[in-house]
């Protein structure tokens, strides 16, 4: 058995501005368990591998809209789809503190795209319903686009490039004021993302290489250091705590994509970044850290990527 890594960052390094509240354990409903990162969530947050840096939820129930999604794994699980399922949807709000939705539409056409509205509507919808529920909303870096030199913070307005990031952008943007709505910025998660979360393709990995002799740079952070701050944001939202309803979620600082490709023993041909190649999205992490879920301290590739590998290894 691998031995277990602990996640990219410790409590001696956290914030202590946000006072530590001890809540009961509260029941965590989370929809769109089978996705890129669900599977990631569930094994960071399995027994075996569960953080050390803040404790597992020990009340989980995860949402999938087929049975044969969670086949071969244990814990609780309910199998309904939650656009077209309301009263199945309220039933599971009702029997949890907390909703995490992480059900989202990645790439497709624009009428695929605007389900992320659909389904994040549909998790506010079922919170209601069940007399009012915590729901921590997966949205994306992506919405900030490349107008905020470099560093993005959660009061800058959206600009996205992309397809995706302007559907995240419109998702909160329609549902802005929604009661219990926390809007998760997330950044890239290694595993779940296109440069660590997929194999090379056939010919090797091609890297576009900026004029600093760098990788473009990103916000990353680990499936075991993301595990562990939602586990906190959790018990948080559930005993009432002044939450952000917007909140930027990885690690500090941004990482050269070349640097965790090196850190990982990958190799690829580089080229020169063509024009429209962003050249870093720097999420600013204040609110996390002063939430106490991610350190002040910045990534490192070598610590993003071990953190990874980890559970990679537990699950080969």
């Amino acid at each position: 058995m691998a031995a277990r890594v602990t996640p990219a960052f410790r409590p001696s390094s956290m914030s202590t501005k946000q006072p530590f509240l001890k809540p009961k354990n509260p029941r965590l409903l989370v929809i769109g368990g089978s996705g890129r990162l669900g599977p990631l969530l569930r094994q960071a947050w399995s027994p075996a591998f569960a953080a050390a840096a803040e404790p597992a939820p020990e009340n989980i129930v995860w949402q999938a809209r087929r049975e044969s999604a969670f086949a071969g794994q244990g814990g609780p699980s309910v199998v309904f789809d939650p656009m077209r399922d309301p009263e199945a949807f309220a039933a599971a709000a009702r029997a949890c503190d907390v909703i995490v939705n992480l059900a989202g539409v990645t790439a497709g056409t624009p009428e695929a795209l605007a389900l992320n509205t659909t389904l994040a509507r549909a998790a506010l919808d079922a919170a209601d319903a069940a007399g009012g529920r915590p729901v921590l909303l997966a949205s994306s870096a992506a919405v900030y686009g490349a107008g905020h030199a470099g560093i993005c913070r959660e009061t800058d307005a959206p600009a996205p490039l992309a397809p995706y990031g302007a559907a995240k952008a419109a998702m909160e943007e329609a549902l802005a004021g929604r009661a219990g709505a926390i809007w998760l910025r997330i950044g890239n998660v290694a595993g779940a993302d296109a440069l660590l979360g997929r194999a090379a393709p056939e010919g090797g990995r091609v890297l576009d290489i900026l004029p600093d002799g760098q990788g473009p740079r990103r916000s990353f952070i680990g499936p075991q250091a993301l595990a562990a701050a939602l586990a906190r944001l959790v018990r948080l939202a559930a005993a009432g705590a002044d939450l952000p309803s917007v909140l930027n979620l990885s690690l500090a600082g941004a990482l050269p994509m070349d640097a965790l490709l090196a850190a990982a023993g990958e190799t690829w041909v580089p080229r020169p970044a063509p024009a429209g190649v962003i050249a870093q999205v720097e999420l600013d992490v204040t609110r996390a850290v002063d939430l106490g879920l991610v350190p002040e301290t910045p990534a490192r590739a070598a610590a993003v990527v071990a953190d990874l590998r980890a559970l990679q290894e537990t699950r080969a």
